[in-house]
């Protein structure tokens, strides 16, 4: 592959016409790729818990000048189940007809701790909303994303879910199998259009980071608007035929 996704450079419409949803829309890296990638021409789903947040980002997208409206899909992933995810992948098809991108960002910590003494309630809560949900929601969206031209699922990864390292427990255990479950996506995919990779967006300075690294110094991080663009390479056409890969951001 010519192009580093990290240095890659993109006309400033390099998404238009495009439907991505983005899920974790609400802060972090999700809020940051929401608003970049609709000043780059493509029409959002938002995905989050909270209203009030969700709404801000909209309105932060409706004031960029050319960006298309953006939509809102509010859910929580712990405690969505078949018929809230089927629920939203018809609205999806009902207003759009298609899905042209999908990024699965949003998960959470869970605990630092050892092994031996991680809570199993917690446990499965991290696994449940960073694995089976995406499962979930990527199941019932591919049909949607079927029906585009060009579609694509970008995954959330992360060094730990590459090499595993003490106490970072459920969490570090959910990207390794984030990793597969791209993978795995990416080969039964691999004759059509269809393509599936991870992206590890490496140190960044967000809420999940601080919580998970509260000693660290925060100034030294890069920003979640500075890591952007390999998303907006695997969400665009130049990276068709890219699949069962996985990126460092960083």
């Amino acid at each position: 592959m010519s192009i580093d996704p990290r240095s890659y450079a993109y006309p400033d419409d390099i998404l238009k016409g495009r439907i991505v949803l983005v899920t974790g829309s609400s802060d972090g890296i999700g809020k940051a790729l929401a608003l970049h990638a609709a000043g780059l021409g493509a029409r959002l789903v938002l995905h989050g818990r909270s209203v009030p947040k969700l709404e801000a980002v909209y309105d932060a997208i409706e004031a960029i000048d050319g960006a298309p409206r953006p939509s809102i899909a509010v859910l929580d992933l712990e405690s969505a189940n078949a018929e809230t995810f089927t629920t939203l992948a018809q609205s999806i098809e009902s207003e759009f007809g298609r899905l042209d991108g999908l990024v699965h960002n949003a998960s959470i910590l869970g605990e630092r701790f050892p092994i031996g003494q991680y809570d199993a309630v917690t446990w499965q809560k991290v696994m449940h909303v960073n694995v089976t949900a995406a499962f979930a929601l990527t199941q019932v969206l591919l049909p949607l994303l079927n029906a585009s031209e060009d579609p694509s699922v970008v995954f959330t990864s992360s060094g730990v879910g590459r090499c595993g390292k003490a106490f970072w427990g459920a969490y570090a255990v959910s990207k390794f199998a984030t990793e597969g479950l791209s993978q795995v996506l990416a080969a039964e995919h691999r004759q059509g259009k269809l393509r599936s990779n991870c992206i590890n967006p490496g140190p960044t300075r967000t809420n999940m980071r601080l919580a998970a690294c509260p000693a660290e110094d925060r100034d030294k991080l890069r920003r979640p608007g500075d890591i952007l663009a390999p998303y907006v390479y695997l969400l665009g056409p130049d990276s068709k035929g890219v699949t069962g890969e996985s990126f460092d951001a960083q």
